[in-house]
């Protein structure tokens, strides 16, 4: 057990986050992640179970969507007015009773289907941009990167497990796991955080983070790159179900798996490179991937290197987007409002790219579809050239001289080790 602590000890650096801090980030994390997991899978059971038509789906999952967005903006202006400590424990007990909420229907239509799914994305969004400032003020700025890769590989990794029984139980117990587990995040309150949820709260309104520079370039490319990812994801799911339907199955399994794997690797790079480069290979790498599929796009070489690459891009973008990069641009006290804006590209590109209807997907080539997308990506690219790198400079050069010295250290020892033999 020692050992096992000291090798996380030195993965995450000495300096990087106290013990206690990092279990409640994690529990928070994990807790919230999975529970989200678990929603969009009883929301897709729940529209199952009366047969919803293609519409009724729409406005059902789009209502999730932007009421979570919209609640995440409210609770970023309400948490500056209330203690982060209380205003949490509200949010996690307020998500084990909506998680309840299926039962008080015998059964489901569309109308109480759309008023579930108001109360589900309010209670995971809500608390949300607090959760993200906690975790944010609880790392600092050279150590979040890894930080946040082993949190998001143990989610992803865990999710599966977590939504495994919804297609076994039934909704009942469906139900209970749900309140279960969204309650097992109250166990922080056992571990006493600190004065990390007491941080002084700064008043900063949404128009000047918008105009913020270094922001608003990231987001920019952000929000291009959601939107372009989930049009193309559309595109190659018609074609694949027409086509190669063994391919859409085998892209379920593979994409997940590289992207977990990614985002370890990339809070690694992060740290060590900074996230500019790292975001940058991620676009170059997608835009390769793109044109050869848009030049092969029988092959299915062409297709596995696109789903390993896209898989790539997305572990990346997850941890840099989701949880570093509005960190990074943040001061405490203000992080709420960074992290409520900066995740407004994910959910609205879970929901515009549904309004294509099933007649204008099938009048597009794949060929010109990624041919299109390779410049569009290459357009998004452009505002990550001029932004800043997050990770300053000082303290790359400082751990390229540490590590240096450090080398330099073992060499002399094992030349001394060998003067004396």
């Amino acid at each position: 057990m020692r050992a096992v602590h000291r090798m996380l000890r030195k993965f995450l650096g000495e300096s990087g986050i106290a013990r206690k801090d990092f279990l409640v980030v994690f529990i928070l994390l994990m807790n919230v992640l999975g529970w989200y997991y678990m929603t969009l899978t009883m929301m897709n059971s729940v529209l199952g179970s009366f047969s919803a038509t293609p519409e009724e789906k729409l406005v059902v999952l789009a209502a999730f969507y932007v009421t979570a967005v919209g609640s995440g903006i409210a609770g970023a202006v309400l948490s500056n007015r209330v203690d982060r400590l209380k205003f949490l424990y509200i949010w996690i007990i307020s998500g084990v009773v909506t998680s309840t909420l299926p039962a008080l229907f015998s059964s489901f239509e569309v109308t109480n289907a759309l008023v579930l799914s108001v109360f589900l994305g309010a209670s995971f969004g809500f608390g949300m941009p607090s959760c993200l400032a906690y975790f944010a003020e609880s790392t600092i700025t050279e150590n979040r990167g890894r930080i946040g890769g082993v949190i998001l590989l143990i989610t992803n990794l865990l999710a599966p497990i977590l939504v495994a029984p919804f297609g076994i139980l039934g909704l009942t117990l469906n139900l209970i796991i749900m309140a279960l587990w969204r309650g097992t995040g109250l166990v922080i309150f056992f571990l006493k955080p600190g004065e990390r949820f007491v941080s002084e709260k700064r008043d900063i309104s949404f128009s000047s983070i918008i105009s913020n520079r270094s922001f608003l370039l990231y987001f920019i490319a952000w929000f291009m790159f959601s939107l372009l990812d989930k049009f193309e994801k559309m595109i190659i799911d018609h074609f694949l179900a027409n086509s190669m339907h063994g391919l859409l199955n085998v892209m379920s399994i593979i994409e997940p798996v590289v992207a977990s794997l990614f985002i370890l690797i990339a809070g690694l790079l992060c740290d060590w490179n900074g996230r500019k480069k790292i975001i940058l290979s991620g676009f170059v790498a997608l835009g390769v991937a793109y044109a050869i599929i848009g030049l092969a796009p029988l092959s299915v070489i062409s297709w596995y290197l696109y789903f390993i690459v896209d898989g790539f891009a997305w572990g990346i973008f997850l941890l840099t987007f989701v949880l570093i990069l509005w960190g990074d641009l943040s001061q405490p006290g203000t992080r709420e409002k960074y992290y409520a804006i900066g995740s407004v590209p994910f959910f609205l590109s879970c929901v515009i790219p549904q309004f294509l209807t099933e007649s204008f997907v099938e009048q597009i080539s794949l060929s010109a579809a990624f041919s299109l997308a390779s410049f569009f990506l290459f357009v998004a690219v452009m505002p990550l050239v001029f932004a800043p790198e997050t990770l300053p400079e000082k303290k790359m050069e400082l751990r390229r001289l540490r590590k240096f010295a450090d080398e330099a250290k073992k060499a002399k020892e094992k030349y001394e080790r060998k003067t004396k033999g």
